[in-house]
């Protein structure tokens, strides 16, 4: 979540007459993240998050985020449902951009998570991965390997004013990747793709909700595993934690048991998640515009990510033995 662009009250208040959600209270925008325009409405009818689409989300992709969010809650995830106006619709514009509203869930996210927040998160994960089950819409992961390219070919002569090596890494690293992402051939749908900590609620110990579902698309199952073992799973100075790991991975295989082909992959998987929010965050980390409300998050943190996934030959450098 970010703010990129400011909304006069006067704009506002033309877009709330759409619909039949009362007269703002308040109106905040919220800085974490790096993708969207995101903004805490409180009205006389409730609490509501109000997203501007902007960087890499096109507008033809948002039948499938805000149509998954009503499928997946249909079949029992909590997660945010879009708003509808007064004609039915759940997309319009704001300030020049695609918006859409959605509903406010309860919850904090977990700043430290523990093994047992990475258990709630694995089962969560294989839940949500059956409730995909049956989505009509069809998105590509528009941040696979092609992705990673593309990102790679625009930080290049620029990384290694990040960390020296930094360029030559990046195109190694990419050499191994793409024909063993090409070998893969992985049970498959409907993933969320970037459940970090701050998309995932908490109330107490009991998981409350998911959120930020704007980069949701179709890959394989242990993929969506992998990057949130990256993010959950190591310390804030970027050690491994052998206990999260295990705790997320058994979790998510009692609920959705991973194949064979699924466990040998997954030290690639991780890899691949690695080197994909590396590359995402460098190129926010040398583009970000001055004066933007918005976190930069270090792309070194998963540069550390990366050399310990490379160093893994299985499940068991990450602590879980299958049985």
């Amino acid at each position: 979540m970010a703010v990129y662009t400011e909304v006069p009250d006067e704009d506002l208040a033309a877009f709330l007459a759409a619909y039949d959600v009362g007269e703002a209270v308040s109106f905040k925008g919220i800085a974490e993240g790096v993708e969207n325009s995101n903004y805490l409405l409180v009205t006389t009818k409730g609490r509501f998050i109000l997203t501007l689409y902007e960087k890499r989300v096109e507008r033809d992709d948002l039948p499938f985020f805000l149509g998954l969010l009503e499928h997946l809650s249909a079949r029992g995830l909590i997660c945010p449902q879009p708003v509808k106006a007064r004609d039915g619709g759940v997309l319009t514009e704001l300030c020049g951009r695609p918006a859409a509203m959605v509903t406010f869930l309860d919850g904090v996210w977990v700043r430290r998570p523990t093994a047992e927040h990475c258990a709630e998160l694995g089962h969560a994960l294989a839940a949500l991965h059956e409730a995909g089950r049956g989505f009509p819409l069809l998105r590509p992961n528009a941040l696979s390997v092609d992705g990673w390219l593309a990102l790679a070919a625009t930080a290049r002569g620029r990384s290694d004013a990040v960390t020296p090596g930094l360029d030559a890494l990046i195109a190694d690293e990419l050499d191994h990747l793409t024909p063993a992402f090409a070998a893969l051939d992985l049970p498959s749908g409907v993933i969320h793709a970037d459940l970090f900590p701050n998309n995932v609620f908490f109330l107490g110990d009991r998981l409350s909700g998911l959120i930020d579902f704007y980069f949701a698309c179709n890959d394989a199952y242990a993929y969506d595993l992998a990057i949130c073992l990256n993010a959950w799973c190591f310390d804030p100075d970027g050690v491994y934690d052998p206990a999260k790991g295990a705790a997320l991975l058994a979790a998510y295989h009692a609920a959705r048991p991973l194949s064979e082909a699924e466990i040998a992959a997954f030290s690639t998987l991780a890899r691949g998640a690695a080197i994909r929010f590396l590359l995402t965050r460098l190129v926010d980390w040398l583009d970000t515009p001055p004066g933007a409300l918005v976190q930069k998050l270090d792309p070194l943190e998963y540069l550390a990510k990366l050399r310990f996934h490379q160093r893994a030959t299985g499940v068991a450098d990450y602590g879980w033995r299958p049985a």
